[in-house]
């Protein structure tokens, strides 16, 4: 399903309206409506004040939010909701498109009972490794009604540290297809000014790192140990 850009330009700019806070989120989370009831675009706002500390990223993490959004368009995997920054209702913060989802549908059942969602798994598998993802649960994967994978909670991605922790390993050894890889290539040789603004350049550099590897390899890496799955898996 592509983006609305009537959607991204009510993220980008519509009043926002804080209606609650998401429950079982480690950091502040809001479930907002954006431009008002009217306009029916439904939001989630991860303001830095909300942010916990973490020994192993710097303060900060909406950024990463939205480099995932970034990263998605730029490969034109569209798996990541649209994602933009805003100094909303609490200060700065990234706010995404809320995905209407049936929760039933995460990831381990879109594996063993949907497999015409799993060119857009196999899409996500090679996303993570790219963005370094460390905290993949099978619950941060949605389909929404018109049968679209979303991937969400990007958070903890683009560690310049190789730390990638998923349940997307059950592609693992099997041969990525060229349409997957062409735009990794792309990347490589033109990658977008905004992500200078989101990351580090050490980061930056770790990124293309990962990218390069899936390029030589060509194939879906493989687990090293227990360690490489989150917990809990959902």
């Amino acid at each position: 399903m592509p983006h609305n850009p009537e959607v991204v330009e009510v993220l980008t700019s519509g009043e926002i309206d804080i209606v609650g806070r998401m429950p079982n989120s480690s950091n502040a989370t809001f479930f907002v409506v954006v431009g008002g009831e009217e306009s029916g675009v439904h939001g989630i706002y991860k303001p830095l004040t909300g942010e916990r500390p973490l020994w192993d990223f710097p303060e900060g993490l909406y950024k990463r939010e939205i480099a995932a959004f970034e990263l998605s368009e730029a490969l034109g995997y569209e798996i990541v909701p649209p994602t933009v920054y805003r100094d909303g209702p609490v200060g700065e913060g990234s706010l995404q498109l809320f995905v209407e989802y049936d929760h039933t549908e995460h990831y381990f059942h879109l594996l063993e009972q949907r497999p015409d969602t799993h060119s857009q798994l196999r899409a996500m598998t090679v996303f993570d490794v790219v963005a370094n993802n460390t905290d993949r649960k099978g619950g941060h994967v949605l389909v929404d009604t018109d049968g679209h994978v979303w991937g969400i909670d990007h958070g903890v991605c683009f560690s310049a540290d190789f730390k990638l922790r998923t349940v997307l390993w059950d592609f693992a050894g099997e041969e990525i297809a060229d349409e997957l890889l062409a735009p990794l290539e792309v990347l490589m040789e033109d990658l977008p000014q905004q992500f200078h603004h989101l990351l580090s350049d050490e980061e930056i550099e770790a990124m293309f790192e990962r990218t390069e590897w899936l390029l030589q390899n060509r194939v879906f890496p493989s687990p090293g140990s227990r360690y490489d799955y989150p917990w809990p898996i959902l």
